[in-house]
């Protein structure tokens, strides 16, 4: 009976430990993904240091679950103590590290608000000035996302004027036209007009909308995947310490 059920905890402590792979390789893909993508969002991260730093660490949990997943596996399969006690001890500490990320995520989820991009846009852009990096990720991000500032348009309003444009020019930066193309290279749709400020060659709507209903779905989506992580890694746990102690 006794070698029955050590049996089944062995099976278990496998196939667990096969969803913390598969977890790990998801969380790597998604790391990956973030740092390398063309489309601007690469830019948002490395303009932000809280999303740059959450990109990395991101990919190094990603890479370590990846990791103790095929570990717990082989001590599972093998009966091995010692790669048993090593998984347990490092995904403990995983564990606990992704639990504090997620506290320290909540206690600064007031640097993700409207108002603190809204204060930070007036304060820091410098329009089509693609040499400072704040501006030029400003600017990747309205052209790819077709959108304008934080609310819309009207938040350039307090923003300094370049003392070379015309004065019949309006506030709107040309990152805020409409383009043929959703890139730096997309052809503007009116250039002009946009800058005399006709609307309806202007992009209207604010980023702070356009990108949260473009990333919904898939925030939610992260969050669920996180929560089943850390219920799989606590399960794995379990199951580790006891065929740590049935194995003779």
């Amino acid at each position: 009976m006794e070698g029955d059920c050590l049996s089944c905890m062995k099976y278990l402590m496998f196939l667990f430990n096969f969803f913390i792979f598969l977890g790990g390789a998801c969380l790597l893909g998604v790391g990956i993904w973030v740092i390398v993508d063309p489309t601007g969002f690469r830019e948002i991260v490395a303009a932000n240091p809280l999303l740059f730093t959450g990109a990395y660490i991101m990919l190094a949990m990603g890479a370590m679950l990846f990791l103790l997943g095929f570990l717990g596996c082989c001590g599972a399969i093998r009966e091995n103590k010692c790669l048993l006690l090593f998984f347990f001890m490092f995904i403990l500490l995983i564990f606990l590290a992704e639990l504090s990320a997620a506290i320290l995520a909540f206690i600064f989820r007031e640097n993700l608000t409207r108002e603190f991009f809204t204060k930070e846009l007036k304060k820091h852009y410098v329009r089509n000035n693609d040499t400072d990096v704040f501006s030029s990720t400003w600017n990747s991000v309205m052209i790819t996302f077709a959108c304008c500032g934080v609310n819309g348009p009207e938040d350039f309003d307090a923003v300094p004027l370049p003392p070379h444009l015309p004065m019949e020019e309006t506030t709107t930066p040309e990152a805020c036209c409409q383009r043929k193309l959703q890139s730096r290279e997309g052809m503007i749709v009116n250039r002009q007009a946009c800058l005399l400020g006709i609307e309806r060659f202007q992009n209207r709507q604010g980023c702070y909308t356009v990108i949260l209903n473009s990333f919904e779905t898939y925030v939610y989506l992260a969050g669920a995947l996180a929560i089943g992580v850390l219920a799989i890694e606590l399960f794995a746990m379990i199951f580790a310490m006891c065929l740590f102690r049935g194995i003779q």
